[in-house]
């Protein structure tokens, strides 16, 4: 075995952020079935060495107005259904601790995150009953401004009222958050919402699917003086792998067919608005995959994996090899750098950063012992 292989095996490989909770309930889609267009599987992972995954609470802003809660718990319910149906190989971790025992027993670690704050609905109540649930990460906006912090999704949007970053109710929710003992998300916030939970928060924060802002203008990235000031407050960022937010002359052109693309995608949601139901994330996936088989290599060039390797290894140096993690974003976009078709390849990562000089003890840290870290970190906070 490989010097790569062998490390993949001995790390505690931890993904900070995948959306596969979608396909259980929009899909009927069973971890242990073949992974077919997802990213996320029993198999992929136990090939990949994937050890532990903070799977995605997501409920979209646009299609379930009024109903975050009802989405939530459909979510909830449905990663719990597959923790019933596979309990010899699926486990619910709530701990650091948690990931340890699971990994020494042989069993994939699934851990929950909020993404997005409006989920909570302005009540610090709805938040501790997410906590309760077994929700250890909150990302405090997605791509909308919600009732108490602004996200980098809508600041250039008249129409979104926006609050200059967090209001009081925004600050109240960081202090609730450090005392449960929940990771703050600062994934999708505006830059103004980041410096305030910086001076707020008591507890480290993470980034958990976010790359380098100097290697790619999205402002989904985090500039270097962000990333510097998540290490100062012994945080993690980790790495999104969408290639959008990773090959800077593929966002470009990606976003030059937008219009192109937009029809395609209401005629992908047609039949959910002539029902009147929420359309489900999967269709607008199903159009981008098509599109980009069909327009790759003439419309724009096809993602390198070298830039994602450029962004773990920019944020290791700027932040420090002790403030990188993995953060792919799974199963929440179609298009992944070249190479890479699911958690099975992993392993690939952990190879190309050997060949770029990380040892093995820095690459442990990266790939999992940076987040065991700061969940103990928050938790100790919080008691």
């Amino acid at each position: 075995m490989s010097e790569w292989e062998t490390l993949q095996r001995e790390a505690i490989v931890i993904d900070g952020h995948a959306d596969t909770p979608q396909r259980f309930v929009d899909e009927g889609w069973d971890m242990a079935d073949p992974v077919g267009t997802g990213m996320v599987s029993l198999e992929t992972a136990r090939a990949g060495g994937l050890d532990a995954e903070f799977f995605a609470v997501w409920v979209d802003p646009h299609e379930w107005p009024g109903r975050y809660a009802e989405r939530s718990a459909s979510l909830l319910a449905g990663v719990q259904q597959q923790l019933a149906k596979h309990p010899d190989a699926m486990v619910l971790g709530l701990s650091a601790d948690d990931i340890v025992k699971a990994k020494a027993a042989g069993k994939f670690c699934v851990l929950l995150g909020l993404e997005g704050g409006h989920a909570i609905e302005a009540s610090l109540e709805k938040l501790r009953a997410f906590y309760a649930q077994g929700v250890r990460y909150m990302t405090l906006t997605w791509t909308n401004t919600n009732e108490w912090a602004d996200s980098s999704g809508d600041m250039d949007d008249a129409n979104v009222q926006h609050h200059g970053g967090l209001t009081d109710f925004g600050r109240e929710v960081i202090a609730e958050m450090n005392r449960l003992g929940m990771m703050v998300d600062v994934s999708h916030v505006s830059d103004a919402t980041f410096w305030q939970v910086l001076e707020c928060s008591t507890a480290p924060i993470i980034a958990s699917h976010s790359s380098a802002r100097a290697l790619n203008g999205a402002m989904r990235n985090l500039t270097d003086e962000q990333l510097r000031a998540v290490a100062t407050k012994r945080g993690i960022v980790m790495v999104n792998f969408y290639a959008s937010f990773i090959d800077e002359a593929f966002r470009e052109a990606w976003r030059a067919t937008e219009a192109m693309r937009k029809p395609l995608y209401e005629a992908a949601d047609k039949p959910w608005r002539e029902r009147g139901v929420p359309a489900p994330y999967a269709a607008s996936l199903t159009v981008d995959r098509a599109f980009y088989a069909e327009h790759v290599g003439k419309l724009f060039p096809a993602p390198r994996f070298e830039a994602l390797i450029d962004h773990f290894d920019h944020i290791a140096k700027v932040a420090g090899i002790e403030h990188v993690g993995v953060g792919s974003d799974f199963d929440g976009f179609a298009i992944l750098p070249e190479g890479l078709q699911s958690a099975a390849d992993l392993p690939k990562i952990t190879r190309v950063l050997l060949e770029r000089g990380y040892t093995a003890e820095q690459l442990k840290l990266l790939l999992g012992g940076n987040m065991l870290r700061v969940m103990r970190e928050v938790a100790a906070a919080g008691r």
